[in-house]
């Protein structure tokens, strides 16, 4: 999906700073439609004259008027005069008749966008906010309905003069952020609540404030509810009285509340603000869970690892201390596909993800080549091109013991008692990952590939476990050519989004 950054830099000219501030706002855009009861829909100006649609958000207590969403549509021309007049006033334009879309009558009105740099100075207006609500709209006449949409018109004024997004609103840390549904707080300038939601209510109810919160200071609340706790964030006094933009959680019986402070500023002062709530509690016992179960599932992939190493181990002493060369030929490879487990086991205990950075555990697979080599007094220079990006667990794991069968197989027998090159090709995109090795040996016995047990446990890993496909062949300058291709839809269907390579 298209981004609003690469639709403003494809189609406008704005400047890196109205870009920024574009993807901060839209940080919000959901809970500009909640608020507004209606449709939102973000245009930037583009080179060519017309306004392109970057971000569209539909409100959750009301009906959508649009069945699809309109990012990457241009402005209907029947709308335009609403919006040039706001790009030129800076001022909120309304329109007089009903605009329509598909069939469907609305109310439209468009809003100016603009920001202000570091230094408080206004650049703009450079982009437009059109909200679009049914005409057939009754929820004004509802006390929830008539202060959702004066907040949204505070929010607009404060977006038409450059003052929202508030600093400090950032990508990162939204899990859980509230929504206008969840819980509302309107205060006037001295933190008095003036409309409380329902839904606030029943949350701090939950936490022990069983008295009406209205009429009263929010502050004075939020205080007695945390009241006898010694390690509250010392900002919270000032998000509670909206004087500060900023989010804070508490822990009060055994609830997690988010509180998210919004001041609202008109000409300059400030005039009251907004403190979003929502009971979290849920969210973050699940959020622990997860780090639970992610510690737990880390530990077990340490103590494969372990394991695994224990019986690679035992196999090498095991083949050391054989008598026949075929006994210690059969447990070194036993021990070198042990390995290979492990070092992916070893690379899923160092992290919280499942997916494993193939690079990183080939570069070790290199390793167990390297120890077939001076055990066959051979000279390996192997080399790598190109990446194989990240991998599914359950695919680094056949990957890298067809690999260590291979790469092990060119230097055992290709190269073995000589001196020459293994060479590695990874090459990948969205559709396949081609694996090409090639080594400057002997070349195949009678130009054909053997039917061992090496072959067979490679054709297994790779047309069995990855779905993928395996030819040998001769090369070129007289060795092996052996090519390796996975088909990555095939991983996506049966996992999980295909990780990409890195870059």
């Amino acid at each position: 999906m298209t981004t609003l950054r690469e639709f403003a830099t494809k189609y406008s000219s704005l400047d890196e700073a109205e870009v920024e501030w574009l993807e901060r706002l839209t940080l919000d855009w959901s809970l500009i439609a909640d608020l507004a009861l209606s449709d939102v829909v973000l245009w930037v100006p583009t080179e060519e004259g017309e306004y392109l649609a970057v971000a569209h958000s539909r409100p959750a207590g009301s009906v959508t008027l649009f069945y699809r969403d309109v990012i990457g549509d241009f402005l209907r021309s029947d709308w335009r005069a609403i919006v040039d007049e706001a790009m030129e006033t800076g001022k909120p334009v309304i329109s007089t008749s009903p605009a329509w879309y598909e069939e469907n009558p609305m109310r439209l009105t468009a809003h100016a966008v603009s920001r202000r740099d570091e230094n408080g100075e206004l650049h703009g207006p450079f982009a437009v906010a059109t909200v679009h609500a049914s005409v057939a709209d009754t929820q004004n006449a509802s006390r929830i309905g008539a202060a959702f949409h004066e907040v949204a018109d505070e929010l607009f004024g404060m977006i038409e003069e450059g003052l929202f997004p508030p600093p400090g609103n950032t990508r990162g840390g939204e899990q859980g952020a509230p929504r206008a549904a969840d819980g509302l707080v309107r205060l006037d300038p001295e933190g008095i609540a003036t409309f409380v939601s329902p839904n606030t209510q029943t949350t701090f109810a939950g936490i022990g404030y069983r008295d009406e919160i209205e009429g009263e200071n929010f502050a004075a609340v939020v205080a007695e509810v945390v009241k006898g706790q010694f390690d509250t964030n010392e900002s919270l006094p000032l998000i509670a009285q909206g004087k500060i933009a900023k989010r804070v959680e508490i822990d009060v019986r055994r609830h997690t509340i988010t509180l998210r402070s919004i001041p609202v500023i008109r000409d300059g002062v400030r005039v009251g603000g907004i403190v979003l709530t929502r009971d979290v509690t849920e969210l973050r016992q699940q959020a622990q869970e997860l780090i639970t179960k992610d510690a737990t599932i880390r530990e077990i992939h340490h103590r494969v690892k372990n394991n695994l190493q224990t019986v690679a181990s035992l196999l090498r002493v095991q083949a050391r201390r054989a008598r026949s060369e075929e006994a210690k030929q059969v447990l070194g490879q036993a021990m070198r596909r042990v390995a290979a487990i492990a070092v992916v086991h070893d690379t899923l205990s160092a992290g919280l993800s499942q997916i494993v950075d193939f690079d990183e555990v080939f570069a070790r697979v290199l390793g167990l080549a390297a120890e077939v080599a001076s055990l066959h007094n051979t000279v390996v220079h192997p080399r790598k091109e190109g990446e194989f990006g990240e991998l599914p667990s359950e695919y680094a794991t056949p990957l890298a013991l067809a690999l260590t069968e291979i790469v092990t197989n060119a230097v055992e027998h290709g190269l073995a008692g000589s001196e020459g090159e293994v060479f590695i090709k990874a090459d990948r995109n969205d559709e396949r990952l081609v694996v090409e090795v090639v080594d400057t040996g002997t070349g195949l016995p009678g130009g054909t590939v053997g039917d061992g047990l090496g072959t067979q446990i490679v054709r297994t890993l790779v047309e069995g476990e990855l779905g993928g496909s395996i030819t040998w062949g001769p090369d070129a300058r007289g060795g092996t050519r052996v090519v390796i291709e996975v088909p990555l839809h095939w991983i996506a269907t049966q996992t999980r989004e295909i990780p990409r390579v890195r870059g």
